[in-house]
């Protein structure tokens, strides 16, 4: 008889060993039943964002229609945010989850001078370049902003 893997892969499963489910994973700009809004520390990227699913998912499918919905609204806002805020050359957005496979969002500003430009962050850095674009202290005020303004 064939193994029914169906439940163990669709059901939220609580990981202990999960460093999402462990930690906020970076300090929270924004929080909500659903998700959360944090800023990575990363000294090459000083506003490197996640969007963090509050509960242990492995993949966005597993989450129903309205769920999916509002975190990609919420991943569009804090874009929006990043975009307003720091006019970034580009907006980097990933989901990988090969390392932590917990649904989560990378949100990451990035400009032609930086590390690994137009590489991804985790490629080879192309020039040693030290952060020149700081994380505003009004970044969760603007990503406040963008939430309001996605609900409208």
């Amino acid at each position: 008889m064939a193994e029914d893997r169906t439940f163990r892969i669709m059901a939220p499963e609580p990981n202990e060993t999960c460093e999402l489910c462990a930690s906020p994973g970076g300090a929270v700009l924004h929080s909500e039943p659903l998700c959360r809004v944090v800023l990575v520390a990363d000294a090459d990227y000083p506003a490197f964002c996640r969007v963090i699913l509050n509960r242990h998912v492995r993949e966005m499918t597993d989450l129903d229609a309205s769920e999916r919905l509002r975190l990609m609204t919420v991943v569009f806002a804090v874009e929006r945010a990043l975009r307003e805020t720091l006019r970034p050359d580009k907006i980097n957005l990933a989901s990988f989850g090969n390392m932590t496979p917990h649904v989560h969002w990378h949100v990451i500003p990035r400009w032609r001078d930086d590390r690994h430009f137009p590489q991804p962050i985790w490629g080879c850095a192309q020039r040693e370049q030290p952060a020149r674009h700081p994380a505003p202290p009004e970044l969760g005020a603007a990503i406040a902003t963008a939430l309001a303004a996605a609900a409208a």
